[in-house]
């Protein structure tokens, strides 16, 4: 691109960011508008009325409370929404006090929020209380920001920047880095020597299982040696999370930015607002906090009608008020920066660079792991920041979550990553997996990347016991199994298909228990693209004849909250199956990589053949279970 097609290209994302806006608004309001507190209970964005279980503070000093309900119910509650708990007014629907927090847990009946404030609120205590949920507009806000300033910008670093990452410049490359890392492996240890000699831009390509977290923690270790501080990031608090972790195990000072309710808890010792409770100078701004308080409180304690003494009184002890206010801004201030500045990595989510603490904040690198996941206008929020921009993820697994079906076939699914990757020639794939066995591994090698993966020898033969086979496709063309479509949530399932897969799992853990290798089933996970299926098989898998210990063990869910980990057993249910050949989500792909490359040791695949295999993907995977003997007919569990 030149610099006009640059230009456009940009405006262009501007245009498909307010496309995406506007539709995740107006889902919100139709979830909203004009309905009672009962509709909205039932659309399952409220909670009404929740019982106050428990109040405290987290380490940081934030109020958090735990509330619970009492009828079970569907929703769209999940760690990191914005909620409002409110009260209402009486049994009407209006409400009279509010508070703004974001969920730390939903589990069951029964929700942990973080609110936004530094006290308990009196209210809360009086009952009727509620929670739902709220659409936050300011991550829309940071990234038309970063987008305009990305466009705009005249800086000689940006503008070198647009110009490799969009334009027809050429990265930039030294050859300083000669040496091995003894414990990376061959591609691993080129991914580090590309990265560190890169002086503007690279990417570390790491397909499912190949150590890409270990490569890139190994190449922030050795930046820090030349370097006082880079910024870590990624779209997710979980991928965040998982690199501050490992991080932190190696020694490193991290100091992970963020609200408190979207760290796991384990990390909050990482926080700002944790590591400003141990700071030398806490407990003068802890004196000065409740000197202020003091004099507000008595203050207020003053009545209407009162003499002009009082009134002088109390104006006096405003003014010494708000005295102490701006003393603990500045000192709140500086204790703050005085954390970051001697912290060695910042991490934080993409549109968590934006905090008012990073605003002024300028890196020698910014490493965005997951890369392929985010929005492009999101990626750009880091870049803004450095000087070396190193990209890590795999554009063969889930892209970006998007609302908008417009924006999406305009270009808005779309990554950086995948364009960077395809045209610069800056990236390293790495090889060598670790997750999976060879049987599992080699389709999706071949298929998504070129036959060049390769099983560990640790990994390579792994059973759950000597006569397994690996992996299984067990096909229900000719059962007469259909899909259905959910009235109530408009997902579709296959009750037969679910109940076929139920009778396949209890069969096999009744094998590996009577070949005395229960131990070596540690997790089980059931995978399907829909909802509606979820909703079966989770019903089902309570129903199976089956050791409590191993039932505690299986996970049921979509593909996406599966992406990112594993399980020794894989079990996935494709549920589309119709004279039609209509198969939905699972012409994704991408998405299906991330569904059967969980597996590390088992992977049963069930589907009809004569609906899926009309697409590519499913007619070269079953020509492939055909070649390695590990294809079974539905018929032969139905009738043994």
């Amino acid at each position: 691109m030149d610099s006009k097609d640059i230009k456009e290209h940009f405006q262009h994302l501007l245009k498909l960011l307010e496309i995406e806006k506007k539709e995740d608004l107006e889902q919100y309001k139709k979830l909203m508008s004009d309905s009672s507190i009962e509709e909205r209970k039932n659309k399952g964005i409220c909670w009404y009325p929740v019982q106050l279980e428990k109040s405290s503070f987290d380490a940081g000093a934030r109020a958090i409370i735990k509330v619970s309900r009492k009828q079970e119910q569907a929703h769209v509650f999940q760690t990191g929404k914005t909620v409002s708990l409110f009260s209402l007014a009486g049994n009407n629907d209006e409400t009279s006090e509010s508070s703004k927090g974001v969920i730390n847990q939903v589990k069951g009946n029964e929700m942990i929020i973080t609110l936004n404030e530094d006290d308990i609120p009196e209210w809360i205590s009086e009952g009727n209380l509620g929670v739902q949920l709220l659409f936050d507009e300011g991550a829309y806000r940071e990234l038309e920001r970063a987008l305009t300033i990305a466009m705009n910008g005249e800086e000689p670093q940006l503008i070198k920047m647009r110009e490799i990452l969009l334009g027809n410049r050429k990265a930039s490359f030294s050859k300083k880095y000669e040496f091995d890392i003894p414990y990376l492996n061959d591609s691993q240890n080129e991914a580090f020597k590309n990265t560190l000699a890169a002086e503007d831009v690279a990417i570390i390509h790491g397909p499912p299982g190949t150590g890409k977290t270990t490569t890139l923690v190994q190449c922030i270790i050795q930046d820090l040696k030349e370097n006082d501080q880079v910024l870590v990031t990624a779209p997710s608090n979980a991928a965040v999370d998982l690199l501050t972790d490992k991080l932190v195990e190696k020694g490193i000072n991290v100091l992970r930015l963020g609200h408190p309710a979207r760290v796991t808890d384990r990390l909050l010792q990482q926080t700002v607002d944790y590591k400003i409770t141990k700071h030398l100078r806490y407990k003068e701004l802890k004196a000065i906090k409740q000197q202020e308080a003091q004099y507000r409180d008595a203050a207020a304690k003053f009545k209407r009608n009162f003499g002009s003494d009082q009134r002088r009184e109390r104006k006096m002890l405003y003014v010494e008020a708000n005295k102490l206010r701006k003393e603990i801004r500045s000192l709140s201030d500086y204790i703050s920066n005085d954390i970051f500045e001697k912290a060695e990595v910042i991490t934080c989510t993409l549109v968590g660079a934006t905090t008012q603490l990073m605003r002024s904040k300028r890196f020698s690198t910014a490493y965005i792991d997951e890369a392929a996941q985010a929005l492009e206008a999101a990626t750009w929020i880091p870049i803004l920041k450095a000087d070396k921009i190193v990209l890590a993820g795999d554009h063969q697994q889930l892209p970006p979550t998007i609302k908008s079906v417009e924006a999406a076939k305009e270009g808005m699914d779309k990554t950086l990553f995948e364009n960077v990757i395809k045209q610069k020639s800056v990236d390293v794939m790495l090889k060598e997996q670790y997750r999976m066995n060879k049987d599992i591994m080699n389709f999706p090698s071949d298929y998504f990347y070129d036959g060049k993966l390769i099983a560990n020898d640790e990994v390579q033969d792994w059973k759950i016991y000597d006569e397994d086979q690996p992996l299984e496709f067990i096909d229900t063309a000719g059962t007469g199994f259909q899909d259905q479509v959910a009235p109530e949530s408009l997902s579709t399932y296959n009750k037969e298909e679910a109940e076929l897969l139920q009778k396949h799992l209890t069969q096999y853990i009744n094998i590996v228990n009577g070949s005395n290798q229960l131990d070596n089933i540690g997790s089980i996970g059931i995978i399907t693209p829909y909802k509606a299926q979820v909703k079966v098989l989770k019903e089902l898998v309570q129903q199976m004849d089956i050791p409590s210990i191993v039932r505690k063990k299986i996970n049921v869910n979509t593909v996406d909250s599966f992406q990112g980990q594993e399980r020794d057993i894989i079990y996935i249910s494709l549920v589309r199956s119709n004279d039609d050949g209509i198969i939905g989500f699972l012409s994704n792909a991408r998405r299906m990589n991330v569904a059967m490359t969980r597996a590390r040791k088992k992977l049963v695949v069930i589907g009809d053949s004569a609906t899926i295999s009309r697409n590519k993907f499913y007619s070269k995977f079953i020509d492939y279970v055909n070649e390695i003997g590990a294809y079974r007919s539905a018929f032969e569990l139905m009738y043994d």
